[in-house]
């Protein structure tokens, strides 16, 4: 049966025919090279580091999925504090739409943990176990590489660090720290969790790699609609490289040779390098992360032939368009980039405020599901009322629940006080039972709710009656 194949390239990482294109990028260690790993290296120290850091006695950062809270310098947000969880994503929204209408893609080539830990800590473990690329291309060829067995050995050890990182933003600190200093027998679950983890890691940065960008990741897929023509990119100019013509000899470096040719010699250094396969010479593509390698393997062949570098660069469409890439082109003032600030400055404003009003406590006291009212057969009134208590302290609480001037009015619960666990939330029915004829069809009556240490307000409650 023959195998149907497409005429254009689905996607850089795919052959023709349907099956993977493996990325094998050759190393530029140019200008932007070393400024992305001294960035990377960096960013490395800061992704270790930041979860070991405490401000006002918590963990910096702390995304504890098991108790539902999140910890951001100092401040814990509770899976009950809804409007401070929206607008604290909707303010990450927001700066991403910033960044992303400025720079480009920056974010996924200079910072992305997926590409630090990938180009910075994985690939040069590779191409120092393996060798370079026609050394890894012959590894393919043999049964069983001993090579290959240490590269994936190493990467196993590095993924189950890196397990143990990554884990310390969403599991306490000292957690992780007995996860890893006990035996495995004490933390089954524990255990289990760190395993799968290093698991994924490791498939991740040893197998899926660049897919993750290409295939997974929705960020390049919202690129489109996010950028705009002044929006910085990786690009060619196309206009200065173009007719591109490859130099068979030395005399094609002459004047007249070059009059006929564009400045681009059709060498490929640029896809050789590109980690995720594209010839940036075909245009802007969702599948460049801007990196900016293209750009280092052109500058290291231009200056070879004795040409200016830039003809691969950091540029925007608008700057294309008008003809010469140059480096950083970008113009910084448009509504986009105006509009998108002033929301962020709103929404962390409005952040901030509601954080600081924020009571060690969240009550609700609101009438319960069912009849409004009940008469006994002595005749008192019953009104069934639902109260919740969100404790937002650093402390469990005893909450002491009273009617302040019933005048006669008595209040029924099963607990009282109403024990409270840090960052949890209690729910209990209460009644207040009025003798008869007390209420004759409404009445108000306030109830006290105090922990006795930081939180104590009255709440109203309407009551209702015959007539």
């Amino acid at each position: 049966m023959s195998i149907r194949t497409a005429e254009d390239r689905v996607l850089s990482t795919l052959n023709p025919d349907g099956t993977r294109r493996w990325m094998r990028p050759t190393l530029a260690a140019g200008h932007y090279w070393s400024r992305r790993r001294l960035v990377g290296w960096l960013l490395i120290v800061l992704f270790v580091t930041l979860p070991r850091m405490t401000v006002g006695g918590k963990q910096a950062v702390l995304f504890d999925l098991a108790r539902r809270e999140l910890t951001l310098f100092g401040a814990t947000l509770y899976a009950t504090d809804t409007l401070l969880l929206l607008l604290f994503l909707i303010g990450v929204f927001l700066g991403v739409f910033l960044l992303t209408a400025l720079y480009g893609r920056v974010w996924c080539g200079w910072a992305c943990p997926q590409t630090v830990y990938l180009e910075f800590v994985f690939r040069p473990l590779e191409r120092l176990i393996e060798g370079k690329v026609k050394q890894q291309q012959a590894l393919d060829r043999q049964t069983v590489p001993w090579r290959r067995l240490l590269k994936w050995t190493v990467f196993a050890a590095v993924s189950v660090v890196l397990a143990n990182v990554f884990l310390a933003y969403f599991v306490p600190v000292d957690t992780v720290l007995q996860w890893v200093t006990r035996p495995p027998t004490e933390h089954p679950h524990g255990f289990a969790v760190v395993a799968v983890v290093a698991a994924l890691m490791m498939l991740d940065f040893g197998w899926f790699r660049e897919q993750m960008c290409v295939v997974a990741c929705p960020y390049a897929r919202l690129q489109s609609v996010l950028i705009d023509k002044q929006s910085l990119i990786i690009a060619y100019d196309a206009g200065r490289g173009e007719p591109r013509g490859k130099l068979h000899k030395v005399s094609d470096l002459s004047i007249g040779a070059a009059a006929a040719k564009g400045d681009c010699v059709d060498c490929d250094a640029c896809v050789r390098t590109c980690p995720t396969g594209l010839d940036i010479r075909d245009g802007f593509q969702l599948e460049c992360i801007a990196c900016a390698q293209c750009a280092d393997a052109c500058n290291a062949v231009m200056a070879k032939v004795h040409k200016p570098a830039g003809l691969i660069g950091y540029t925007s469409q608008a700057k294309l368009e008008r003809k010469g890439a140059g480096r950083l082109a970008v113009s910084k003032l448009r509504a986009r980039t105006i509009l998108y600030p002033v929301a962020i400055c709103l929404v962390a404003g409005l952040l901030a405020l509601a954080i600081a009003r924020r009571g060690t406590a969240e009550v609700t006291l609101v009438r319960a599901i069912g009849a409004p009212y009940a008469v006994q057969a002595t005749g008192d009134v019953h009104n069934m009322a639902r109260l919740r208590i969100d404790n937002h302290s650093d402390a469990d609480r005893q909450y002491h629940i009273a009617l302040v001037d019933g005048g006669g009015i008595k209040l029924v619960l099963p607990r009282n006080p109403l024990p409270v666990a840090h960052g949890a939330t209690a729910t209990e029915n209460l009644f207040l039972v009025t003798p008869a004829g007390a209420v004759r069809g409404k009445r108000e009556v306030q109830v006290q709710v105090r922990d006795g240490a930081t939180y104590d307000e009255l709440h109203k409650f309407t009551l209702l009656g015959p007539n």
